[in-house]
């Protein structure tokens, strides 16, 4: 993106998009997005200014849903009660930027996970921002799966969510570069312990974790990076997710992003009329684990091919071995 005017292409997108002049100024890149590139900047409109965030995808990155079914699941989330930065923006055809883009507006608060857990603890607000999470997803499920008219990615095998999740996992790990006994342990518990498939699948978010919010002194503010999200799906897979140990960066007591226990979470999720499933919850869990390692090393193998030249990427696989031991500590008799 060296060779491309960001304010100028900023600029003229939002100039099309409001029908008036606008001054596009303080141009920054967040710490924030390993795939993706945000750029916080200023909009100055009939003399108002407004703090935005561009979202770009470089072009020639894998997309995993389109720009557009992003933002729009987003705004149905929005609506249904979800804090999500609002979207003003978004557009497929982002030449002028380097690629596919929304805007949207600039949250103030914490989102690299150190400095999340540093605010929370000064705060004492750790089981708050866990209650507020549990909340959140609960309003996510809580929403019709056909209210997003615009396709949103799902499962890439048929069969109930956690039997689709299980085909993919096992072509995943069948598709690394050399044997991981590890993984193959884990798929053969996840097998024998095929949970029920939910009452009632709905939409799922599949990232939320520390890392994925915005934090501040009163608590969660925004739920972040929508771009995986599930056209439909079991939630106790979205539930599970944030309770991994590598979301927890060394608060190894605090199961809910190293910041609170359980017990607020699930209060909160329950509160907002969500159903809480320990079964299910503790499947999804060690199936995220084996999935996140088996994540990070296709992401060093993009990096290897030469397809992402990120340093980012690049450095994932060496977190692979940290994540079959946690695999083996789930499913230890």
């Amino acid at each position: 993106m060296t060779d491309i005017d960001l304010a100028a292409g900023l600029t003229t997108y939002l100039r099309e998009a409001w029908g008036d002049d606008v001054e596009v100024s303080n141009l920054s890149q967040s710490t924030a997005g390993a795939r993706r590139t945000n750029v916080v900047f200023d909009a100055t409109v009939k003399g108002t200014t407004r703090r935005l965030v561009a979202t770009i995808v470089p072009h020639g990155e894998t997309i995993i849903n389109p720009i557009e079914a992003e933002a729009a699941v987003r705004d149905v989330a929005e609506k249904a009660g979800v804090a999500v930065p609002h979207v003003h923006l978004v557009r497929s055809d982002g030449e002028l930027v380097g690629g596919p883009f929304m805007i949207s507006d600039f949250v103030e608060g914490e989102t690299v996970p150190r400095r999340v857990l540093r605010l929370v603890e000064q705060h004492g607000i750790g089981e708050l921002v866990a209650r507020q999470l549990g909340e959140s997803l609960a309003r996510l499920h809580a929403i019709d799966p056909a209210s997003v008219s615009v396709p949103l990615r799902r499962h890439e095998y048929d069969g109930p969510p956690a039997v689709a999740a299980l085909k993919s996992l096992r072509a995943a790990v069948d598709a690394l570069p050399q044997r991981r006994p590890a993984l193959e342990l884990g798929l053969k518990w996840l097998e024998r312990h095929l949970p029920d498939p939910p009452e009632r699948e709905t939409i799922v978010h599949s990232d939320t974790r520390n890392g994925n919010i915005i934090v501040g002194e009163d608590g969660l503010r925004a739920v972040l990076d929508w771009e995986g999200t599930l056209a439909s799906g079991d939630p106790m897979q979205d539930l599970a997710w944030p309770a991994l140990r590598m979301w927890r960066f060394r608060n190894d007591d605090k199961e809910i992003g190293g910041f609170a226990g359980r017990e607020p979470y699930i209060e909160g999720y329950e509160s907002a009329g969500g159903t809480f499933h320990e079964e299910r919850f503790h499947w999804w869990k060690v199936e995220g684990t084996a999935r996140w390692a088996v994540g990070l090393a296709g992401q060093t193998m993009a990096f290897l091919e030469g397809r992402v030249p990120s340093i980012v990427m690049a450095a994932s696989g060496r977190r692979v071995p940290e994540l079959e031991w946690d695999l083996l500590m789930l499913i230890r008799p």
